[in-house]
């Protein structure tokens, strides 16, 4: 597939056989532009540093600003993650596969960019059906920060991804016109609490009803 060739929300069954071609330049090391259940995301294998560089390079991004990672299963997620707090994995329960990004203890082997200061890395299990294609058919995490450069406007169709990144990314794979307005939710559990760093799809009022406001920390 060339770097303009698309697989096209016209044809969802299409769409769904050419993510093999995604799929093989994910495993080359390359850089995919595809759906997820929130917005138009960057993809490249989050376990290859060079791969990462280059999501990092197209955003124009800061290196110390990790970016998130979208895991097929729980044995996957233990290839990112050193431990699971209860809470964590209530929300998993709840909210998984959904468009919340959970922010825990990563290993330490894992790309340094993929970590905050304090060793975090965020993950979570797409509810999307290609994008859960895709990291199935990479068998390993997959890179899920929204495709823009830094600073602009998030990508909800596939032509916004493309006025963006023509010609230096190597797959579009269109996943039609989407519509969440604020991403993933985004919070660290630190321990047994919850930090919230993003308020997105879920709201931080339902994630209080849910766990009780005690949880919570500033």
């Amino acid at each position: 597939m060339s770097k303009t060739e698309t697989a096209s929300s016209k044809a969802p069954n299409e769409a769904l056989e050419n993510s093999s071609a995604a799929v093989q330049v994910l495993k080359s090391g390359g850089v995919i532009v595809f759906p997820t259940e929130t917005l138009y995301g960057l993809g490249a294998d989050a376990l290859n540093d060079a791969a990462v560089e280059k999501v990092f390079q197209l955003k124009g991004r800061d290196p110390s600003n990790p970016i998130p990672v979208l895991v097929a299963n729980q044995e996957m997620l233990h290839t990112l993650v050193a431990k699971v707090p209860t809470t964590a994995r209530k929300l998993m329960d709840r909210y998984w596969p959904g468009p919340l990004t959970l922010v825990l203890p990563g290993q330490k082997n894992i790309p340094k960019p993929l970590c905050n200061p304090a060793g975090g890395v965020g993950v979570r299990i797409s509810s999307q059906p290609i994008a859960t294609l895709l990291v199935n058919g990479l068998g390993r995490p997959l890179t899920a920060t929204s495709a823009n450069p830094s600073g602009k406007e998030p990508a909800r169709t596939l032509q916004e991804a493309k006025n963006y990144f023509a010609h230096r990314v190597d797959v579009f794979v269109d996943g039609g016109t989407l519509t969440s307005k604020s991403g993933s939710t985004v919070v660290e559990v630190i321990e047994n609490n919850i930090k919230i760093i993003r308020e997105g799809e879920i709201s931080g009022s339902e994630l209080r009803q849910f766990l009780g406001q005690g949880k919570f920390v500033d």
